[in-house]
């Protein structure tokens, strides 16, 4: 009897610990498949209506970019780093908005920057200036066709993103100039003569951990001073004891979201 309850004491605390990940998956299959296709090649997207959604009404728009770690072909990957704060109920009711998670290809990146990944922190020489990658500019067309539509409200636009997301960010500011209300990066980087391209004013919410040994904290400060110094509005978050997953602070931050809505385009 003693064995058979301690058997259904461990099945049911195994239930219990696999709940809240079989809870996150099927909560993350609200964000839907979708795929952008131009010129002959396919962008893979998840898309994340408001509740009660109607084509009558007038929505924010977020763009995210992932991490390098969840490129791929499966569609999926991409929601493993900030789904969960767009699907948080509370987030949903307070700010329903359409959120966009592209995933990039194994060997594309969103900037363009060369990375060499035989010492740490790793060494990146960012080209940002260059045409874009082939990654990146599909979601750049993408947000063009999305940004066009009736319920899109086009002065509330947003995008951020982590690690080669965050680099990604800077670039696609720099590119769409005009698209774009506010942004958060997250422990990216870039070069920063490209902040002189930025709108000015722009908003910024900028993290980065200042143990980070994979893309030292060095490229968010200087970014931030870099958008300051050309008349943009750069806010930084060091995190002392962070190192590369500077993410899991970010989005821990309670008026993050409360921040990013409350822009709009000049």
């Amino acid at each position: 009897m003693k064995n058979r309850l301690k058997y259904f004491m461990i099945m049911f605390g195994s239930v219990l610990l696999a709940f809240p990940l079989l809870l996150n998956a099927q909560t993350r299959e609200e964000f839907r498949k979708e795929h952008f296709i131009a010129q002959g090649d396919t962008l893979n997207y998840r898309i994340l209506y408001p509740e009660g959604f109607s084509e009558d009404k007038k929505y924010p728009l977020v763009l995210f970019l992932h991490g390098a770690g969840e490129r791929g072909d499966d569609n999926e990957s991409q929601l493993v780093h900030g789904s969960d704060l767009f699907l948080k109920k509370e987030n949903r009711e307070n700010f329903p908005a359409i959120v966009i998670f592209p995933q990039a290809p194994k060997k594309d990146y969103w900037a363009k920057v060369e990375v060499k990944r035989d010492t740490m922190p790793f060494q990146f020489d960012f080209k940002n200036k260059e045409e874009p990658t082939r990654s990146l500019d599909l979601v750049m067309q993408l947000m063009d066709t999305v940004v066009s539509k009736d319920f899109i409200n086009p002065d509330r636009v947003y995008v951020g993103g982590l690690s080669m997301g965050g680099m990604g960010t800077y670039e696609i500011i720099f590119k769409k100039p005009d698209m774009f209300a506010a942004a958060f990066a997250i422990c990216g980087g870039a070069n920063e003569e490209i902040a002189e391209n930025y709108p000015a004013g722009f908003n910024i919410w900028i993290f980065h951990g200042e143990k980070d040994d994979i893309v030292p904290s060095r490229f968010s400060k200087a970014m931030a001073r870099s958008i300051n110094h050309y008349g943009g509005n750069a806010k930084l978050s060091l995190y002392p004891e962070d190192n590369h997953n500077s993410w899991d602070s970010a989005f821990s931050e309670p008026y993050l979201l409360e921040w990013l809505f409350s822009h709009h385009k000049n």
